[in-house]
């Protein structure tokens, strides 16, 4: 019954393998096809049953094994996307490798609250965007647990909300395709020390898998920042036949980061290891069960769901400068009330607790329209998430190490409770008028309900229920005429509701500090983007493989955070008439005998498509009320245009092998120069080199090596337009003397990590299968 489905399914798959031949066959059972740790099969929809083969799918995708992470010695997503794939980059904002915002065609998803997030994510089918901003943390997603990974492009509407530039889809690893263990351990640069274990096995129908990561940094900053701890669990248990398929998986974490804020030139030119205030730190604590289930019922139908539990605990506590502090008293001696006497800094302390629930029903079927091959899938999904968000502050001021020392108790200040309730129904269908002429058509019926409470009755104002509701359409055509080209055109439609914190901090006339302080403000649109896109792949002979590709992305409405203070920290979050992002990408991958080279060029233009007022009082081109003018063609702060990267690697020996990584990232305008037109100007471009190594000691023991920027460049990865208010000697607390100036994120500078990993019971390539 099965096995002609896994036939039908994977015969196309084995046409679109990579260039590099001699991949194992396929696993038996169609719904673990993604499980594999070969990239075979690429998953188009948000429950992965069975892959689409990539010369199906009508847009330029881009996929990675969790192997291909782990022999490059990343120590997070992002990291790994940002050297390997196309118009990817990455913003080190907080100095702590697992707080990065990532960047992806112009659209970013960053574990930072105020960021216009237009990217989803999801872990084994479950969106992981948190409930509250949209935000990704990084640092609960278990890198060594990953089996595969890709990156589908486009306003995708199968994947749902704030689907708007891209879906980066994640699987996890089963104890059936990776059986065995290796137990690891490295250190280096910056006091850190890591190490991880795994195993996985089978008995009989059922497998099992766990993954255990210990990873413990001061980070390149000051010591008093950057510092991270990150402890992550995750198992899975199995049960698999010829036509049913069961895994049951559990992700715990346990971590606490802290990051160093952006700087303020002076400040970079003298030092780039300063925090401009502390402390500034994060603890997440997490829980996450998930249960996915399919079932073969015939020949030609699959049927598929799961059933999600997840519950995360989150607190932050933030320094930040008082932008209302008048210098009358020098800033010694302060009650933070009395005229004369008011606070210099303050300290916010946040608590948010996210329960989430929800699944997805998907029914494939595979059944032949007269003599034309066709699959269909539809589906539906449900995903409920109740936040609760507690907040104090503390009036403070600050010593010369610039920490921020409290005066008094802190104060309750927030405590909003938000339910956010996002349904969706959705189709895809492929159908082949020919094997080399394809067409797909989707869509997804979207409907957010947000509902806000404010439990201490301050402002009842912001009491009551938001609701989008909207059809998103997808349509894409697929020629191939060989293996040599596979051609596409697409267009499609992709919806983001705005969230809890943006419904809440919306009004000019009261900016909200990050993390928020909720108030009443008027209702945000949502954002809909319209992406079309053109390109192409191939392989060239057996060496050589390629692929291209053009887009655009209208995005109308688009929400963005507008600061509206000297520190930065301060503003609202608005609608943007219309913006747009459109470029080029450009991917070839070539094998010379024992030489592997691969090239990455991306080209984005992010730009402005209206006219409109934004506040920006450190800009030099403000007018007299502090206000700037956008205009239509005016490009989008904190996007490079060009990026390129080069990627090596050389098997120098049956024994030795190296890799290196030559990444560029262009120029790009600071958050604040929305019209270009500040006296600043642009944060110049970069170029970073990072290398890596392994050597086979003997069979299942290995030596890794792994060297970030070689040159020791000193380079800004993003920048904010502010006030800065350490002029005095020393960076020492100077109100009359604070200036307007950039402040940006420097990029980490030379480190070195060296360990060593034991693999044992693994079976060797030919058992495997």
């Amino acid at each position: 019954m099965k096995t002609r489905i896994a036939a039908a399914v994977l015969a196309a798959a084995c046409a679109a393998r990579g260039a590099w031949g001699g991949e194992p066959a396929p696993s038996a059972n169609p719904a673990a096809q993604l499980e594999l740790p070969t990239i075979e099969v690429v998953g188009t929809t948000p429950l992965p049953i069975i892959g689409t083969p990539v010369s199906e799918v009508p847009a330029n995708v881009q996929s990675a094994t969790g192997a291909q992470m782990q022999q490059q010695q990343s120590p997070d997503l992002p990291d790994y996307l940002n050297n390997n794939i196309g118009s990817v980059t990455v913003n080190e904002s907080q100095g702590n490798p697992f707080q990065s915002d990532l960047s992806f065609r112009g659209f970013t998803v960053s574990p930072l609250l105020g960021f216009p997030q237009g990217l989803s994510v999801f872990q084994d089918g479950v969106r992981v965007n948190e409930a509250l901003g949209d935000v990704v943390n990084w640092d609960l997603i278990p890198q060594g647990a990953i089996s595969s990974m890709t990156l589908i492009p486009g306003s995708n509407p199968l994947f749902g909300l704030n689907t708007l530039g891209g879906a980066l889809s994640v699987n996890t690893k089963s104890g059936r395709e990776y059986p065995g263990g290796s137990l690891a351990a490295f250190g280096g640069s910056f006091g850190t020390r890591s190490g991880n274990v795994e195993y996985g096995g089978t008995k009989d129908n059922f497998d099992y898998y766990v993954y255990g990561n210990y990873y413990d940094s001061d980070g390149w900053k000051d010591s008093r920042t950057a510092k991270s701890l990150v402890q992550q669990l995750f198992g899975k248990a199995g049960y698999q036949t010829a036509d049913f398929d069961a895994d049951l998986s559990y992700s715990y974490a346990d971590n606490t980061l802290f990051g160093g804020q952006t700087m303020p030139a002076a400040m970079y030119a003298s030092d780039d290891k300063l925090p401009y205030t502390w402390p500034d730190s994060t603890d997440n604590l997490l829980n996450f069960a998930n249960l996915r289930l399919s079932k073969v019922l015939a020949e030609d139908k699959i049927l598929a769901g799961n059933v999600y539990w997840r519950d995360l605990k989150s607190t932050n506590v933030s320094s930040n400068v008082n932008g209302g502090f008048d210098g009358s008293n020098g800033g010694t001696v302060c009650d933070g009330t009395t005229p004369g006497a008011l606070c210099p800094a303050s300290n916010a302390r946040s608590v948010t607790g996210t329960t989430g629930a929800g699944g997805t029903f998907q029914f494939t079927l595979l059944t032949p329209v007269g003599s034309h091959r066709n699959s269909l899938s539809v589906g539906a999904s449900y995903d409920y998430g109740k936040t609760t968000f507690e907040q104090n502050s503390q009036n403070a001021v600050f010593d010369p190490s610039r920490d921020s020392i409290g005066v008094g108790p802190f104060v309750s200040g927030t405590d909003v409770h938000s339910v956010n309730e996002y349904t969706g129904s959705y189709f895809t269908d492929t159908f082949a008028f020919t094997e080399r002429l394809l067409a797909t058509f989707a869509g997804r019926y979207n409907t957010a309900s947000i509902r806000l409470n404010d439990e201490l009755g301050t402002a009842p104002g912001i009491d009551g229920t938001s609701r989008y509701d909207r059809f998103n359409p997808a349509v894409g055509l697929n020629y191939n005429p060989g293996k040599a080209i596979n051609s596409y055109i697409s267009y499609n439609e992709g919806m983001r509701a705005p969230t809890p914190v943006e419904l809440t901090c919306a009004n000019p006339s009261a900016p909200c500090p990050l993390p928020n302080a909720f108030v009443s403000d008027p209702p945000l649109r949502a954002v809909v983007a319209r992406t079309f896109e053109l390109g192409g792949r191939g392989r060239l002979g057996g060496n050589t493989a390629w692929s291209a590709a053009l887009y655009r992305t209208d995005v109308y409405d688009d929400i963005q955070f507008v600061s509206s203070s000297p520190s930065g920290v301060v503003g609202f979050f608005t609608n943007i008439p219309k913006t747009r992002r459109q470029g080029l990408e450009l991917n070839l991958k070539q094998q010379l005998g024992p030489l592997t080279l691969q090239a990455a060029y991306g080209y984005v233009d992010a730009t402005y498509r209206s006219s409109f007022s934004l506040p920006s009082p450190d800009n030099s081109a403000a007018n007299a009320s502090g206000n700037i003018q956008v205009e239509p063609g005016n490009r989008v702060p904190n996007i490079p245009r060009s990026t390129f990267k080069l990627r090596t690697d050389w098997q120098a020996t049956a024994r030795l092998s190296f890799g290196g990584t030559i990444l560029y990232a262009g120029s790009r305008y600071p958050l604040g120069n929305e019209n270009n037109r500040d006296a600043n100007g642009r944060l110049p471009g970069y170029t970073v080199v990072n290398l890596d190594g392994r050597y086979q000691i003997a069979d299942g023991l290995q030596f890794f090596a792994r060297i970030n920027n070689l040159f020791d460049r000193k380079y800004q990865t993003a920048g904010i337009l502010g006030q800065n208010f350490f002029t005095g000697s020393n960076f020492s607390y100077n109100r009359s003397g604070a200036q307007a100036t950039v402040f940006s994120t420097p990029g980490a500078p030379l480190a070195m990590w060296a360990g060593v990993k034991y693999d044992f019971g693994k079976p060797t390539r030919s058992e495997s299968r």
